[in-house]
């Protein structure tokens, strides 16, 4: 076989090894409120749907407003077969831009992060 074969052979073996492995984290599916979507009333808790199930105890959120300030938040519950975080929102939110960083542990022992915005229309 020639060198340039087996060397695209490897490159496509390596390819697909880790496209497998990157498959098996939890990544962010969707949002409430949206990933940059805008809504007309402050949310009362934030739901975040991943793609597979969540260890509750190395999984959360934070969210900072428009004022660069730390949202207060309540205790996150892992609702939908774990799948969906669902954290309360204890403050008041005012209309402007908010922040949510995320990190998850997947029940698989994988860790992810990973942030967002949302606007509350004045």
């Amino acid at each position: 076989m020639p060198p340039i074969k087996k060397l695209l052979l490897a490159a496509a073996a390596i390819s697909i090894a880790f496209a497998g492995e990157a498959l098996a984290h939890a990544h962010l599916k969707s949002a409430v409120p949206a990933v940059d979507g805008a809504v007309k009333t402050a949310p009362s808790e934030l739901d975040l749907t991943f793609s597979e199930g969540l260890n509750l105890k190395f999984s959360g959120i934070k969210v900072t407003g428009p004022d660069k300030a730390a949202v207060k938040t309540g205790e996150g519950m892992l609702m939908n077969d774990g799948t969906t975080l669902m954290v309360p929102v204890t403050d008041k939110l005012a209309p402007g831009k908010y922040t949510v960083e995320w990190h998850a542990l997947s029940t698989d022992g994988h860790k992810t992060n990973g942030t967002y915005g949302f606007t509350i229309a004045p």
